[in-house]
């Protein structure tokens, strides 16, 4: 997640705010997102490219042959395992990442922090660091069924469900391969480590995405 460049907005202030004490949960549960859904995406020789990687739960979990963190947050580098490049740059100015030099692309929870125009560069500078043939995975909270609780982070600031995620990205050269509008539930805060179980579980059954997702997943090709 990358929040605004003001310095009362500081991203790690709201991470350390946010999710202070769910280190070790996330980290667990995105070790189960990634084995059990994420990876078959990803080869074990890609070079990975995690945006707005706050404290590399994704980026620490995959299996790839390079993996590279950007994000604005100085935590991050913290947070980092031994072999993960750490990039601290804004999404939409990744010029330390070469260009068709990434595999794929991941980002979750980030669109919604930046204004439009930064979206779109963000979105510009995904498909230039990827290579022809090269994926962008998005994890996004999708306002059409997530609206009641959108709001409920200080630092979102624009509004975005999964048809205009498609439209932005059609826009900028991707062919879609993949629109879940609704996947995993809205928020993980507040969960306790007993309900990890419970991911797998879901993750198993897209009969219940249809009624407890408010984020969707975008799968899309360069």
């Amino acid at each position: 997640m990358a929040s605004q460049d003001a310095s009362s907005l500081a991203p790690e202030k709201i991470y350390r705010n946010r999710f202070e004490g769910a280190h070790e949960y996330r980290r667990k549960l995105w070790q189960i997102l990634c084995a059990d859904f994420f990876q078959k995406f990803i080869s074990p020789e890609a070079t990975v490219l995690d945006v707005a990687a706050g404290h590399c739960e994704f980026i620490n979990a995959i299996k790839a042959a390079k993996r590279i963190a950007v994000d604005i947050n100085p935590d991050t580098a913290k947070f980092a395992e031994s072999g993960v490049v750490v990039e601290l740059t804004a999404s939409c100015d990744m010029k330390n990442v070469a260009s068709s030099s990434v595999d794929v692309v991941f980002m979750s929870n980030l669109l919604e922090h930046l204004t439009k125009e930064k979206i779109v560069k963000t979105v510009e500078e995904c498909h230039r660091v990827l290579k022809t043939g090269g994926m962008i995975l998005i994890l996004q909270p999708n306002i059409r069924f997530a609206y009641r609780d959108y709001w409920m982070f200080f630092d979102h600031i624009t509004p975005i469900d999964d048809r205009a995620l498609v439209e932005v990205l059609q826009l900028h050269g991707f062919l879609i391969q993949e629109a879940i509008p609704r996947f995993l539930p809205y928020t993980a805060q507040g969960r306790s480590q007993r309900s990890l179980w419970c991911v797998r579980l879901y993750l198993r059954m897209p009969i219940l995405w249809k009624f407890f997702g408010g984020q969707c997943f975008i799968r899309a090709q360069k």
